[in-house]
């Protein structure tokens, strides 16, 4: 009877999840000078200052950057938290993915500006696109993609796994996402699966990457959490956890304002509001 019940409420809770009117909405993630990291996200990688917000009654600051609004663009939530100037980045999270249409004219620009290069244009592995790997003044790596014109180019956030089919499962169940694809690349021993909402080209995307046989990583203290737009969190936690995900924060209303948030951690442990 309990299994029967369960599995009713898993398929009503797949339904809902269907129609659910979801978006990936922002990135936050910790930075030791906020001036230093708008004024390189500006100038090198040619996002806007979207608002700024000082909070110093709880000792922080945020910045919100990207190439467009918020309410149609996925962007960037910096937070310098007063006195800390450095972060452990971990070796969890992988990178930033930024769509550009000339990817050397953009690495020459960053090398100009004092920028750090880690991989030269030229194609990527086993494929014809034109990538090359930049790390900001923490240490943030960004992928740079080169596309034709995009509405979305801050297109991807690479997230490592210890179980890709265990995650694909969550954020497909959980977060109502969509497996875009799945390539596996056994002579560099690893998997990985992009995840979204909509087609690469015109969407963010969630790139999950499995490499074979490591299981756990060290997560660090400057990457925080994605956050996601849905219809109705308390549903959305109730999916959560009926699909193996943690709920580290019941649904309910912000102190002092009307956004209804609830947040979550998935199998490993990887935070999303």
């Amino acid at each position: 009877m309990a299994q029967a019940s369960t599995d009713s409420s898993q398929e009503k809770a797949l339904e809902w999840i269907k129609k659910d009117k979801r978006r990936m909405l922002h990135v936050v993630y910790r930075v030791g000078d906020l001036d230093r990291t708008i004024k390189f996200y500006t100038e090198c990688l040619g996002m806007k200052l979207l608002r700024k917000r000082d909070v110093p009654e709880e000792k922080y600051t945020n910045a919100f950057l990207g190439y467009g609004p918020e309410d149609s663009h996925f962007v960037i939530e910096l937070t310098y938290n007063y006195g800390i100037d450095k972060y452990d980045i971990g070796t969890a999270f992988g990178h930033f993915g930024i769509a550009v249409e000339d990817v050397t004219k953009t690495v020459d620009l960053i090398k100009a500006k004092g920028g750090t290069v880690t991989r030269e244009p030229g194609p990527v592995k086993g494929g014809k696109t034109v990538i090359a790997f930049i790390e900001d003044p923490d240490g943030y790596k960004f992928e740079l993609l080169e596309r034709g014109p995009t509405p979305e180019p801050l297109c991807q956030v690479m997230l490592r796994v210890g179980d890709l089919d265990r995650s694909i499962e969550f954020y497909e169940k959980a977060f109502g996402m969509e497996l875009l694809r799945k390539r596996d690349n056994p002579e560099y021993k690893y998997t990985i699966a992009m995840m979204g909402y909509g087609p690469e080209d015109t969407n963010t995307v969630l790139e999950l990457t499995y490499n074979y046989g490591v299981t756990e990583y060290d997560k660090g203290n400057a990457y925080a959490q994605i956050a996601i737009g849905t219809d109705d969190v308390y549903k959305t936690a109730e999916a959560i956890k009926l699909f193996g995900g943690v709920v580290t924060r019941e649904p309910g209303p912000l102190p002092g304002i009307n956004t209804k948030i609830t947040a979550c951690l998935d199998p490993d442990g990887w935070k999303s509001v």
